[in-house]
């Protein structure tokens, strides 16, 4: 069965050449060129992934993306205009994976959407064992089922943030470097990131783990070298 991919951008002939690329590609498109439609359509189908331009004229692909975390994780990239660094920010806060400055190369966000399906998978698989759960002081993870609780309370978490948890406790005790976080994450296309995203995501995940900045239960800062989960 196709992936489903909702695309949602008022820009007919952007939104249409998505379209185009992601069916030649086999993946079954939802398209639609306004917020309202669109919400609709992530009530009622099960998404694998969405395509959220930031401006729109009703409802803004930021709201539409708060809107998709309140229920679901599969990974959502946004569409931005250039130089609009604070949009990308915020979207990353608010539960976005990834994003990608427009005007950009269909072939490119072919291979981000690509990319993210395949980490989004990789966390959702079946055939659970003892090594998939980890367990530290009150925070356990699942690597098969993507849960995650702290103190017995479920947690919401992107694929993202899933991923940057997964890979903090798995070394634990060990520091782990902005730059290794991006390699692992997003593999050969971590050149296009920048230290800013991490950051920008464990403060997110700070927040979700009721966890301070200034005295840190579960991630710590490790000035200029990186992160860890003692």
């Amino acid at each position: 069965m196709p992936d489903k991919i909702l695309v949602v951008d008022d820009e007919a002939e952007i939104a249409d050449l998505v379209e185009l690329y992601l069916t030649n590609e086999n993946f079954l498109v939802h398209k639609f060129y306004s917020a309202n439609d669109a919400l609709e359509c992530i009530k009622n189908e099960q998404l694998d992934l969405a395509i959220l331009d930031v401006m729109l004229p009703d409802i803004s692909g930021l709201q539409i993306c708060q809107k998709i975390r309140e229920n679901y994780s599969y990974p959502v990239i946004m569409l931005t205009a250039k130089g609009e660094e604070i949009d990308k920010i915020t979207g990353l806060t608010l539960g976005a994976d990834d994003y990608i400055t427009k005007p950009f190369l269909p072939l490119e966000l072919l291979a981000r959407v690509k990319a993210q399906l395949r980490r989004y998978k990789r966390y959702n698989q079946t055939g659970q064992t003892n090594d998939d759960i980890i367990t530290i002081s009150g925070l356990v993870l699942n690597n098969k089922t993507h849960e995650c609780t702290l103190n017995e309370k479920p947690m919401a978490l992107t694929p993202t943030e899933f991923a940057i948890l997964r890979i903090l406790c798995s070394q634990r005790g060990n520091v782990v470097s902005s730059e290794e976080l991006l390699h692992q994450i997003w593999g050969d296309d971590y050149y296009s990131k920048n230290n800013n995203t991490i950051t920008v995501h464990i403060r997110h995940l700070r927040e979700k783990m009721g966890d301070s900045f200034e005295k840190p239960k579960y991630i710590k800062t490790i000035w200029g070298v990186g992160y860890k989960i003692s």
